[in-house]
Parts: C-alpha cells; structure tokens; sequence
C-alpha cells in the first residue's frame, strides 16, 4: 500500500493507504432551487460498504442525471461491474445521499436505500425508496418506496427554515434482516424491517419525534438477529442531547428513550457501532455553545451488562492543521473490537468542509492514540467536501479484518465534481523475537 502515515500506535502499528480511486467524475455547476427542475451538474453523495472478502461498493448521486449509481470493487480496487449501475431510474425525480449495506457471507445480495424528492402534496418532498439486487449489483429491481407519505421524508430538521437531507440509516442484521430508519421534515422518526430479503417490509413503526420535539439524523447498529439499537438527535434545541432506544426482538418493539451524555451543548449527527461483545459504541458532533459553536467528536460507550454510558469524551482536534471545527462522523468496528472514525474538517464554522480526520482505537474505544487525514480529500486544488444537500453520511465501511474503506466527494465550482474512494489498514509491526 501507498501513502504510510508517520504516526504509530506504540511503536507496533501504522496506518496506511491506497492511492485514490476516482469512482465518478462530473462538471461542478448548482444553480438555482427550482425542485425537480432545478439546474444540477454534479456528482457527490457518496456511501461505502465492505464485506469479509474485501469487496466493496460504492453508491453515490448524479445530480445531473437524478440517480443513484452503484460500483462494485474487488480486493484489489479493480472495478468489477463494466459501466457503473443505475438503481434508482427515477430521471426527473432527484434521488439523493443513499446506503449501501453488503450482506455477510452473500456475494450476490446488495442493497440500497436512498431519498427521493418526491412532491406528494406536503410542505417538503421526499420519500424513501430501497432496491436489491440478487447478482452482484449488475441489476436490481424495481424499487419500493418505504415511506410513502408528504411528510418530507429523509429530511432531519434543525429548525423551521434549516435541515439536512439524508436523514436516514440502513443495517442488516447476522440472519439477514434488513433494517431502515429515516426521519421527516414534520419531525416522526420512522422504522421498518424485512426478515425475507427485502421481499417484503413489516409496517412502518414510529418510534419518536414530532412536530414539536422533531427526531434528526437515525443511527443503526444490530447485534446478531434479535438486539436492534437505534439513535438520533433532536432538532429545534439548542440542548440537543443523542437519544437511543433498543429492541431485543429484532425489532419489533422498541423500549422507552434514553438520553445519553446529557449536557448544555448541542449533539448532533449520532453514529452507533456494535462490537462483537455487545459492546455499544457511540460517536457524535457536540458544540458546548449550541447550533453555530465549534463542534468536536466525541465518544462514549456502554459495556454489554451495563445500564448506562460512560462519561463521553472528546476524540477529535480542532487546535491544528488550519481547522476550527469539526463534525458529522462515521463510525465502524472490526472483528476484533478495534475502532475506526472519520469526520468532516472544518476550516472556518460556518464554511464548506475541507478533508476527512481518521482516529482509530485498538482497545475497544479505552483510548485513541492518534489522528490522521484521510489523504485525498483535503486537496483544495479539488474544491470543498461534497454533501452539498445535506452531510447526514456513512462515508466509512471497514472489514472484520480491519480492511479500511472510505469515500468522498469533491466541488470546485465551474470546474469538476469527484467521487473517489481511498482503501487503507492498519498494518501491524510482526512481534520481536523473544
């Protein structure tokens, strides 16, 4: 692998990677708001999956032709489909900031779910459609619209006039449950789940939120088939605290909320993990000043047994390297309980980002011993991060044996718009002979 990083954890590890893969290319134009007839010529929202053999697949959206594609890469970051796959064949209808989740041990199963800005006679389009494929990601079949309301949904609501698009999650479960969690601009968090591969969805279920008190940014993590945790900030409070609520029927029935890390600040953009322990591992964005403040990563967990969360803290940095915040992580977990985050680097609080940070735990989350940007994505040369509607994103993926996978996109306006996808791992030193 290229790109070794200097840094090492106690002398025994070094993080290193590929050279960027350039996944999608397009011009780089947004003109005005006009709905579906909107001027776009982009491509950007990308999300990543990696299963156990090292494969990859890569969704992301042309805004210019109002789609969502789909690559699929070998182990080696050789394209395997000939020309990328349209899943969403909706042209005319925007589809926005998918998941894509691989099942384990299934190389022909892939699935897909995203936004669409359907108008159906609310305030705010969106719908949430999902679509399979049983080959490989070579086709996939007629997607089914899983929400089906005027609602906005897919929409995460941080006040009246503010929101992110991509307010939405997607997980499988070691059976082979598919579970989808998604918010609305009218505030309800909404669940559903298909035991049989996607053939058919129970009802959907609202688990929180309201006009009043309105859910934001869903989290799934799924602990073999029955425990489903599920997470999300709250919109419209300066106080916003990360709530979550568990199933131990595979999601069936969810219990009451709980509050986790409660504090003045405002907690947003929630990531869950699940170790192969049972450990629950939880990320967010805080700013001690409310919506507007200078963000950072933090981090908390709760040990299978344990009733509450340890005490959250801090895991990024914003004191170096030209960024003054940071915010909207990704979280993952290998097979040996090892922890990896990327995040959104900020060079100014209320400017585009610039770069993904990486912080990486080899103690199941009892320390992070170093940082690191993602190469390939803090090039200004290139333009800003993408997520230009919204950066509610999974953009990271990692293997059970610690194969890195993550992905960004790139606007320069005028100029070109990137999608490309940087593979990496911690390598570790052979222990010394005695």
């Amino acid at each position: 692998m290229k790109g070794r990083s200097p840094q090492a954890l106690a002398g025994a590890a070094e993080l290193a990677w590929t050279e960027p893969i350039e996944v999608a290319r397009g011009p780089a134009h947004q003109g005005p708001w006009r709905m579906n007839d909107s001027e776009f010529r982009y491509v950007d929202d990308p999300t990543v999956a990696i299963d156990d053999g090292g494969r990859i697949a890569v969704a992301w959206a042309d805004q210019e032709r109002q789609d969502i594609f789909l690559q699929v890469y070998d182990p080696v970051g050789a394209a395997v489909l000939a020309t990328p796959v349209n899943v969403s064949r909706s042209r005319g209808v925007f589809s926005w900031l998918p998941r894509v989740t691989i099942p384990a041990g299934d190389a022909s199963r892939l699935y897909v779910v995203w936004q669409e800005l359907v108008f159906s006679g609310g305030s705010h389009g969106g719908d949430i459609f999902f679509a399979r494929s049983t080959d490989g990601g070579r086709n996939f079949d007629t997607p089914v619209n899983l929400s089906d309301t005027i609602a906005g949904d897919g929409k995460g609501r941080l006040s009246a006039q503010s929101w992110h698009n991509g307010s939405l999650d997607l997980v499988l479960s070691s059976g082979g449950g598919i579970h989808v969690a998604w918010t609305e601009y009218e505030g309800a968090l909404w669940y559903r789940r298909s035991t049989d591969g996607g053939q058919t969805f129970a009802e959907p279920t609202h688990v929180a939120g309201d006009g009043t008190v309105p859910a934001r940014g869903p989290s799934l993590a799924v602990k073999g088939d029955e425990v489903v945790h599920l997470a999300w900030s709250v919109g419209g409070d300066p106080a916003a605290d990360v709530r979550l609520v568990t199933s131990t029927d595979g999601g069936i029935a969810f219990g009451s909320p709980t509050v986790v890390g409660e504090s003045d600040g405002h907690a947003d953009a929630p990531k869950l993990a699940v170790d192969g322990e049972g450990t629950v591992h939880l990320v967010y964005a805080e700013a001690e000043g409310g919506p507007g403040g200078r963000y950072h990563i933090r981090y908390t967990r709760r040990s299978a047994g344990d009733d509450g969360f340890e005490a959250p803290r801090v895991i990024s940095r914003t004191d170096r390297s030209g960024v003054d915040a940071v915010g909207f992580p990704s979280l993952s977990v290998d097979g040996d309980g090892n922890l990896y985050v990327v995040w959104e680097r900020f060079p100014t609080r209320r400017g585009r980002p610039l770069g993904l940070g990486f912080a990486h735990s080899e103690d199941g989350g009892r320390t992070f011993g170093w940082h690191a940007v993602v190469p390939g994505t803090a090039d200004g040369e290139l333009g800003f991060n993408g997520g230009l509607q919204g950066l509610l994103m999974r953009k990271l993926a990692v293997a059970e044996d610690g194969a890195i996978a993550v992905v960004n996109s790139s606007f320069r306006e005028g100029e070109v718009s990137l999608v490309r996808l940087i593979r990496g791992r911690v390598e570790r030193a052979a222990s010394p002979p005695e």
